[in-house]
């Protein structure tokens, strides 16, 4: 075993020595022609060749055919260029999360402000680049982009880049990246419009693109998680006009199928059920599919009774029309926060003697669903198990939940007490105390007053960077984090709701702590002190319109608005809003909630470091043939810990892979702030080097004029790291 091997490597899942032999000798074999027949995968190479939309191609793959770049000469990787956006926050404010695409030799991305821009993909030198805020849009959330969108027409005359800032769609000439007067208005249409409903007030936006099927850009949008929220409907958009071809609710209509998973009036109401994080599309079959997440508001379901379709869910509809194909409902009436993180994998696997193409699905509880592509129906069992009732005022959750038999979890699934972390006796005290005192159960258990551990954390397992996989071997590669959330509930005071501080419970203690204290990355700042540096206006305007990552409140009231501000500034007597109108609305808006939380909350040691025992991060490969793990190891280091003698304990990551025909995978992700390229077959790392800034976001491979490039982008920001601006493209020595 390499050094770097087994140094990273971790002892508790083996690899499957057996299986990865008698797969090599199925490789060897002459290709089966049958459709059904078993035998070694083919690829078409020409379709993995180009980084032309986000995440490689249409069905999400993650992977390119490119090998130049290889396991043989990966330690002479050096930098080709980096480009500098030159609008990022040096005090940790901004992330870039954008995976680039490359059309011919330019490569188009966004920086941390949301700026597109066109760079020469070979040399990184500027282009143009188009600034939507000036153009228009307003920041109503957090500033974050993951990606653009490229359309052309058949003869290649018309080339357009779609994007999104705020609650605009734009559409860009791509040779100039001027807005294309002929779409919308002014080359812009606005996403909080053709709903079929008011959502005044509410943020609507989309940081995740959307993706083309012939002249139709589909769409999925970003809403708010609080019980005042946008519905998540779909909504397929003309490419050249702007206007909405075709729209699906995601929380039914009446006569629509669904419908009676809900309250009757729930389509009234409810928001969210929102497809967030990304697209796959079937172009021969015209299927595209969509990962849902959560029904509003996240932690209560009490006013949603019922599954809640078509929440977490898996969609399969025609891409043509809208109309759905099939669904897979993968959390029933969600109130953990459980959305589908990432986009769904295409993919295809040998089982039963049989190819069958299938959609694989990672999950934030760390499990994967592998589905027929054509049906829907689990290609490994599936079991409905049963989970503890909740305790909370008016809430009926889902007596079962979708649970895998295969593959096996890529993250734990109990916090129990021997699982506290050991990394010093002081660290294992601390959070043992705090342990006891809240619930930890194992997955699903519900939100409590006492305190829920969620484990995996909010943010996964498996999150938005999302999961490679090399159709030459039928392996999905995911990396993973195992960090412990608490999540404690808060009964509300319906009699105070309309003060300062009530409003505050309400709406704002769910990210900034119910002591105005923040958490603990600072992501939600602290909310103490604001005289010192900021002004009454200003923060009103921040509520009004949303800014970094708080949604837009503007579904408050002047009056309501003035007295979150008067109680921002210790001024609440001054700024009270008794009104019984202001108090009905808010009560309307809010959903009849009893409840609020304390905030998004990591379970740290007094060190800062994750309550649970290593690892922390994993990188993982997981053969969907077999439902079998062929390795897993260690994603990312604290050096400190390591030079008190601790072994590599991975760190929180966000951010995908990208595999390759070179044997390598590719990905920075890790708050190290370093990136790595392992060796696909085994885990090793194979070569690393540090960033100018966390790489949270998945990089992308590309060819121009004979020569294999690596680009991530390195924004920073998250987890309490420092904020960058660059794109750091990597390439062989001349």
């Amino acid at each position: 075993m390499p050094p770097a091997q087994s140094r990273l490597m971790m002892p508790f899942r083996p690899v499957f020595a057996t299986f990865s032999v008698f797969f090599l000798v199925l490789l060897l074999l002459p290709a089966c022609t049958p459709q059904n027949t078993a035998g070694p995968q083919r690829v078409d190479d020409d379709a993995y060749t180009t980084w032309a939309v986000y995440l490689g191609d249409n069905t999400s793959s993650h992977y390119s055919t490119l090998d130049q770049i290889n396991r043989d000469n990966v330690q002479q990787l050096d930098v080709a260029w980096t480009y500098h956006t030159g609008d990022g926050d040096a005090n940790g404010r901004t992330q870039i999360q954008c995976n680039p695409i490359i059309i011919d030799t330019v490569l188009y991305a966004t920086s941390p402000k949301v700026k597109v821009l066109a760079l020469h993909a070979a040399t990184g030198e500027e282009i143009w680049t188009f600034d939507p805020f000036e153009a228009g849009a307003v920041q109503e959330g957090p500033g974050i982009n993951r990606g653009v969108v490229y359309w052309e027409d058949d003869d290649g005359n018309d080339a357009r880049i779609l994007m999104t800032a705020g609650s605009k769609l734009f559409a860009l000439d791509a040779q100039t990246g001027q807005p294309i007067a002929g779409f919308g208005t002014d080359g812009a249409v606005d996403l909080r419009e053709g709903l079929d409903r008011d959502v005044t007030g509410l943020s609507v936006e989309a940081r995740t693109p959307g993706i083309v099927y012939k002249n139709l850009l589909i769409q999925g949008s970003s809403v708010s998680e609080s019980p005042a929220s946008a519905p998540g409907h779909i909504r397929a958009f003309d490419v050249r006009t702007g206007e909405i071809a075709w729209i699906f609710h995601t929380i039914p209509h009446p006569g629509e199928f669904g419908y009676e998973t809900w309250p009757e009036d729930a389509y009234e109401r409810i928001g969210g059920a929102n497809a967030w994080s990304g697209l796959s599309l079937d172009v021969e079959r015209g299927i595209v599919f969509l990962p849902t997440g959560s029904a509003a508001f996240d932690f209560w379901g009490g006013n949603r009774a019922g599954e809640n379709l078509f929440a977490n869910s898996i969609l399969a509809l025609n891409a043509e029309t809208g109309e759905r194909i099939w669904h897979y409902q993968i959390v029933h009436h969600d109130v953990w926060d459980r959305d589908l993180p990432a986009a769904p994998n295409l993919v295809t696997v040998e089982h039963d003697g049989r190819r069958i193409d299938a959609v694989a699905q990672i999950t934030k509880s760390g499990h994967v669903f592998l589905l027929d592509r054509e049906t829907g129906e689990p290609l490994f069992p599936v079991e409905e198990r049963p989970f503890p009732a909740s305790d909370l005022k008016q809430e009926e959750t889902w007596p079962t939940q979708p649970i895998p038999t295969k593959p096996p979890p890529f993250a734990r699934q109990r916090f129990d007490e021997a699982d506290v972390t050991d990394i010093s006796p002081e660290a294992h005290a601390y959070v043992l105390e705090r342990f006891r005192k809240a619930r930890s159960d194992g997955q699903f258990v519900p939100p409590s007053t006492q305190g829920t551990i969620i484990y995996p954390g909010f943010d996964g397992g498996g999150e938005w960077g999302g999961a490679g996989y090399d159709p030459t071997t039928g392996i999905l590669y995911v990396n993973s984090n195992e960090m412990p959330w608490i999540l404690t509930m808060v009964e509300l005071n319906p009699e105070g709701a309309s003060s300062g501080s009530g409003l505050y419970a309400l709406y704002c203690a769910g990210c900034h702590g119910a002591n105005r204290e923040g958490n603990a990355d600072q992501t939600y700042p602290a909310l103490t002190g604001l005289a010192e540096r900021l002004s009454e206006d200003s923060v009103a305007q921040q509520i009004q319109r949303g800014q970094g990552f708080m949604p837009a409140f503007g579904f408050l009231s002047d009056a309501e608005r003035d007295a979150l501000v008067a109680f921002l500034f210790d001024k609440e007597e001054a700024g009270a809003a008794q009104s019984s109108d202001i108090t009905n609305r808010m009560a309307r808006a809010f959903a009849g909630s009893p409840y609020g939380h304390t905030g998004y909350n990591r379970f740290f040691d007094e060190e800062g470091y994750p309550a649970v025992k290593p690892p922390w991060g994993t990188l993982n490969a997981i053969n969907l043939n077999t439902g079998e793990f062929e390795w897993t190891v260690t994603l990312g280091e604290y050096e400190e810990l390591s030079a008190r003698g601790i072994d590599p304990t991975g760190t929180e990551n966000y951010g995908g892979p990208v595999v390759t025909a070179g044997g390598l995978l590719f990905i920075g992700a890790t708050k190290d702030e370093k990136f790595r390229a392992f060796d696909k077959e085994t885990g090793a790392v194979l070569w690393e080097t540090s960033l100018p800034a966390g790489g949270y976001a998945t990089p992308a491979t590309y060819q121009i004029d004979g020569k294999q490039y690596v680009v991530i982008a390195a924004g920073g920001g998250k987890m309490g790291t420092k904020s960058g601006d660059a794109y750091v493209a990597f390439a062989l020595p001349d």
